[in-house]
């Protein structure tokens, strides 16, 4: 019998995760080659594999890859330079969090999309613009994540600290911190995953190479296995990278994950 919130082994969520991509691939193999659905508007499943195995093979499309995966950690990155200390600074000193806080909120609402027409003007169609569409859809989200996360640090902690003789200085680097580091690992974690989709928005328009162009050429071709292939792609990489920093916040911060 199920509970709420009862846990599950590492190994039923590993069988669970799996039958669940069993499940999906069966539906789309019965939609597909049942005849259920045009191979015009969906490839099977042995189609797609086809056609991804020519675009590595045949057209370059592992260079595309690795184009768009610097595209989203350089503009990730920027952000994260950005927005940890300004959280920070805010989560820390409520004049600044009332400074700056309604503009923050403001702009996190924007689509990082509706800049692309500004940022080609300014920066032209390279990978500045590019990079600057991923920092603009990242950079006030963590921001404000980040913000929140440290003003909720127990008031005892830093009491204690003062008490101590710690200063304003150290109450920051000593205390809030510390205290928030494994919540801003996890932030960092989340927003990462949002900074794929804004690296497709980027590669859609004005853009040579990268997993979004080749969606974009696929599409113009009527190519729904390279489409279906791109995608998959795109939620592979994503995938990995979320484990490799659920892992590492593991193993850097064992006491919050355990």
């Amino acid at each position: 019998m199920i509970r709420p919130l009862d846990p599950v082994s590492a190994r039923s969520r590993t069988a669970l995760g799996l039958a669940f991509f069993v499940l999906f691939v069966a539906a789309w193999s019965l939609a597909t080659f049942g005849g259920y659905v045009s191979k015009t508007f969906l490839a099977d499943p042995m189609t797609m594999l086809r056609e991804g195995w020519d675009l590595l093979t045949k057209f370059g499309f592992l260079t595309d890859i690795g184009m768009t995966v610097w595209r989203v950690v350089g503009g990730f990155v920027l952000a994260a330079v950005i927005a940890v200390p300004l959280g920070l600074l805010m989560g820390a000193y409520k004049p600044v969090e009332a400074f700056l806080e309604p503009f923050v909120s403001f702009a996190r609402y924007l689509p990082a999309s509706a800049f692309i027409p500004l940022l080609i003007l300014w920066a032209g169609i390279g990978e500045l613009q590019k990079l600057l569409i991923i920092f603009i859809g990242s950079v006030f989200q963590i921001i404000l994540m980040i913000t929140i996360t440290v003003g909720n640090t127990r008031r005892d902690l830093v009491e204690a600290a003062y008490t101590l003789g710690a200063s304003d200085r150290g109450i920051i680097g000593r205390v809030l911190l510390p205290s928030a580091a494994p919540d801003i690992a996890e932030i960092l974690r989340l927003v990462l995953g949002w900074a794929w989709t804004y690296v497709i928005v980027a590669e859609l328009i004005g853009s040579s190479s990268g997993i979004g162009h080749m969606i974009t050429d696929s599409q113009a071709l009527l190519n729904t296995g390279q489409i279906i292939f791109g995608i998959i792609v795109i939620g592979l990489i994503g995938l990995i990278s979320d484990f490799l920093f659920k892992a590492f916040n593991a193993w850097l911060f064992p006491w919050k994950l355990a």
